[in-house]
C-alpha cells in the first residue's frame, strides 16, 4: 500500500510550486498628477489566465474608480505598502518610471514596463542598469501592425485630443455650436488644430461634434487627406520640402528654418480669426517646437482659448506654463494642464492596461505559464533600455 504523504510533505510542494509562479506587481503611481493605473480587473483576470500571480497595492486604482475589492474580486492580492507590492516580483507594470524610493524594492532580474520617458535623462537609465532590471519603455513601440494594440502613444494621444477639446469648451465661456433662437443666431466658434496626428484628429472630430467650424494644419502631407476625411479646413504651406515632411515611423520630421518662417506666416494670419487654438506638436526626442509667438496670442481676441498639449516637453506656446492657465494682458487663456490623458483617468487606465496587458503576454510562454524573452523580437529590441546591468538601447549607449 502506497504511504500516504506528510502534511509537511504537501506543504513543501505547495511551497515550491508558489515558488515557481510568476508573479506580478502593481504598484500605486507616486507621481501627484497621476491618476492612471497599470492594471485593471480585466487584466488581472487575463494575468491570472496565463499562470500568473498579481499583487496590487492597497489604493492604487482609486483615482482611476477601481477599488481594492474590485481587485481582489478579479483574483487579485492585495498589499498594503510598495515594500510588500513589489518584494519578489518578477514583472513590476508602471504608469510612469520607478521612483528613487521604489527602485531599490525591485529585484534584480525583474522586467519593469512602464512609459519610461528617458530621453534627457541618460542618469536614470543609467540607474535602472546598475539596479539590475530590464526596463521597457512603452512609448518606444514600433508603429507596425502587430504593435497597434500594444501602442500607448495612440491610446493615451487619442484621450489628450479628445480631453483638450474638452477643456476648451470649459474655458471659452461661449457656446460652440452656431444656435438660432428667436432672440437671435449664435455664430459657431471657430478651432483651429495645429498638428493632425493621433491626438489632432481626435480635437478634429471632437470640435466638429461640438459644431465648431474646425481648421488644422500639420508638416506631413499625408494629413492633407485626414483633416479633410473629418470635415476640416487644411491650411499649410504646401511646397517641395512638405511634401517629404514625413518620416517612416509616421512622425513628423523636424522642418528648415526658410519653411518654418513661411508657415508662421500664414499661421499668424489664420490665429488671429480663430476663437480657440489647439497645439499637439511634438517630435520623440526633441524639445516641443514653438509654433505660436507671443505676437501671434496677442493678435488673437479677447476671450479667446488656447490649449498647449506640449507644454509638458517645453511647450508648442510662448508664454504657456506648465500646470497652470494663464491670462494674457489681451484676455486670451493659455491652457497648459499636465497629463492630459490622466484627466480622463478611468478611460485612461483601461486603454493603458490592455496596451501593457498584449505586450506583456508576448513574454510569457504560454505552456510553462513562465517569463519566456524573446530578446530578438522587434517588439523587445525596440523596447528594451537595460537588461542585467547594462544599457542595451542603441539611443543611450554611452557616446565614444
Amino acid at each position: 500500500m502506497a504511504a500516504v504523504p506528510s502534511l509537511a510533505a504537501a506543504h513543501a510542494v505547495i511551497a515550491v510550486l508558489e515558488w515557481f509562479t510568476m508573479l506580478i506587481a502593481v504598484p500605486a503611481e507616486t507621481e501627484q498628477n497621476e491618476g492612471r493605473v497599470a492594471a485593471t480587473p480585466e487584466t488581472v483576470k487575463k494575468f491570472l489566465g496565463l499562470g500568473a500571480e498579481v499583487v496590487v497595492q492597497s489604493g492604487a486604482g482609486l483615482r482611476s474608480g477601481v477599488t481594492d475589492a474590485d481587485y481582489t474580486e478579479a483574483g487579485a492580492r492585495i498589499a498594503a505598502t510598495p515594500g510588500e507590492t513589489l518584494s519578489g516580483a518578477d514583472v513590476v507594470l508602471k504608469v510612469r518610471r520607478p521612483s528613487a524610493s521604489e527602485l531599490p524594492l525591485i529585484k534584480r532580474g525583474a522586467l519593469v514596463i512602464a512609459v519610461l520617458d528617458p530621453y534627457g535623462d541618460e542618469a536614470a537609465v543609467k540607474s535602472w542598469a546598475d539596479a539590475g532590471i530590464s526596463a521597457f519603455s512603452m512609448e518606444f513601440m514600433p508603429r507596425i501592425t502587430r504593435a497597434q494594440v500594444m501602442d500607448v502613444l495612440s491610446s493615451q494621444a487619442n484621450l489628450a485630443g479628445y480631453r483638450a477639446v474638452i477643456d476648451a469648451a470649459a474655458e471659452y465661456g461661449r457656446a460652440l455650436p452656431m444656435m438660432m433662437t428667436a432672440a437671435g443666431t449664435v455664430p459657431a466658434a471657430r478651432a483651429f488644430i495645429m498638428g493632425a496626428g493621433v491626438a489632432g484628429l481626435q480635437a478634429i472630430a471632437t470640435a466638429r461634434r461640438l459644431g465648431a467650424v474646425v481648421s488644422a494644419t500639420d508638416v506631413r502631407p499625408a494629413a492633407k487627406e485626414q483633416v479633410a476625411s473629418l470635415g476640416a479646413k487644411f491650411i499649410a504651406v504646401e511646397d517641395e520640402e512638405f511634401k517629404a515632411a514625413e518620416t517612416a515611423g509616421g512622425y513628423a520630421k523636424q522642418m528648415s528654418a526658410e519653411y518654418q518662417a513661411k508657415q508662421a506666416e500664414l499661421t499668424a494670419s489664420h490665429i488671429s480669426k480663430q476663437d480657440i487654438v489647439i497645439t499637439t506638436a511634438l517630435i520623440p526626442g526633441r524639445p516641443a517646437p514653438k509654433l505660436i509667438t507671443a505676437a501671434m496670442v496677442a493678435s488673437m481676441r479677447p476671450g479667446s482659448v488656447i490649449v498647449d498639449l506640449a507644454v509638458e516637453r517645453g511647450g508648442n506656446v510662448e508664454g504657456a506654463v506648465p500646470g497652470e492657465v494663464v491670462v494674457t494682458a489681451n484676455g486670451v487663456k493659455i491652457v497648459g494642464h499636465l497629463n492630459v490623458p490622466g484627466r480622463l483617468a478611468a478611460t485612461a487606465s483601461s486603454l493603458y492596461a490592455k496596451n501593457l496587458y498584449a505586450f506583456a503576454e508576448t513574454l510569457i510562454d504560454k505552456a510553462s505559464k513562465a517569463l519566456a524573452v524573446n530578446w530578438d523580437d522587434e517588439l523587445v529590441k525596440a523596447t528594451a533600455l537595460t537588461r542585467d546591468g547594462a544599457i542595451v538601447h542603441p539611443a543611450f549607449l554611452p557616446k565614444a
